[in-house]
């Protein structure tokens, strides 16, 4: 290596709790092998906690890394990746979540050696942040059954997506709809009676597969919004399929809308979803978009 290249600084993040695959030394194997090379400056630390993670992620911005590495899952993207906006430095995710929508809509591959290579050999791009009340998400944001379903998913043992099905007919059951005012872009209003479903999208999936905003793209400088009524969700489960097809928001039932700024008024405070993690919100919520505002490594295609 020629004196006068630049060493590239990179911060490897890990959730000890996430994941399974990962617990064994395949992944250091992996990272060691294509990563712990002549040019690269690799360092390795666990994420206590999601304070903790955004912490050193901030630090590692402060080091000078060029690219920081998370090994976990859609919620630790979030809370490392909102660290790193704005900031240039690169957010690289090698999946080891129940979900891994993020990922898994940039191609990255599920497995440790496949995820490594492929970030190595990666490019960057610059991706939207949305914001839901001024807090960021990367993948999705919900605020009706959507969002409480997460409560029951988060009791279980157990990860992936029979769980989440489980988690979902359960909340379904108790979840009492309320009326949604909605406010596109200060023009286009909207009201729903009783919305089931209410999700706003920058990336394509929940996860797992589950596609609910096809259309959806991470740097066209807007979010999409999906909503579908109680009253229409017998129709729609009848074509459950499409949700894994890419094809959900042909349904004449799923009100879809692309935009830059929403705001949402309910009756009363409810929970919100953010990228799988389950928070609490007031009735008032507003969701803007920040177009490229984060940079990420993702697998060439």
């Amino acid at each position: 290596m020629d004196s006068e290249t630049p060493i590239r600084r990179v911060r490897v993040l890990i959730n000890p709790n996430s994941g399974l695959w990962w617990s064994s030394s395949s992944l250091q194997q992996s990272l060691e092998r294509h990563w712990n090379v002549e040019g690269i400056d690799l360092a390795y630390q666990y994420s206590r906690s999601p304070e903790d993670g955004r912490a050193k992620a901030l630090r590692a911005v402060e080091d000078g890394a060029e690219t920081v590495l998370v090994v976990g899952g859609d919620g630790m993207v979030n809370s490392i990746g909102s660290a790193l906006v704005n900031t240039g430095v690169a957010l690289g995710v090698i999946p080891a979540g129940s979900g891994n929508g993020f990922a898994r809509h940039f191609d990255v591959p599920l497995n440790a050696e496949g995820a490594v290579s492929a970030l190595l050999d990666g490019h960057r791009i610059s991706i939207d942040v949305g914001t839901a009340n001024g807090r960021p998400f990367f993948v999705t944001c919900s605020l009706a059954w959507d969002a409480a379903l997460v409560r029951t998913f988060e009791k279980s043992p157990i990860r992936g997506i029979l769980p989440y099905v489980f988690a979902a007919a359960y909340e379904f059951l108790d979840y009492k709809t309320q009326p949604f005012e909605v406010v596109l872009d200060g023009e286009e209003r909207l009201s729903f009676s009783n919305p089931l479903l209410f999700t706003v999208a920058n990336l394509t999936q929940f996860g797992s597969g589950a596609q609910v905003a096809p259309q959806a793209r991470p740097d066209d400088g807007f979010l999409e919004l999906v909503q579908i009524s109680r009253q229409d969700a017998p129709a729609v489960l009848a074509h459950l399929p499409r949700l894994f097809q890419g094809t959900l928001d042909q349904l004449p039932q799923v009100v879809t809308r692309r935009f830059r700024s929403l705001t949402v008024h309910r009756r009363e405070a409810g929970p919100m979803q953010v990228d799988g993690e389950l928070v609490e919100a007031p009735a008032d919520v507003t969701v803007d978009v920040l177009p490229r505002a984060l940079t990420v490594l993702v697998p060439k295609r």
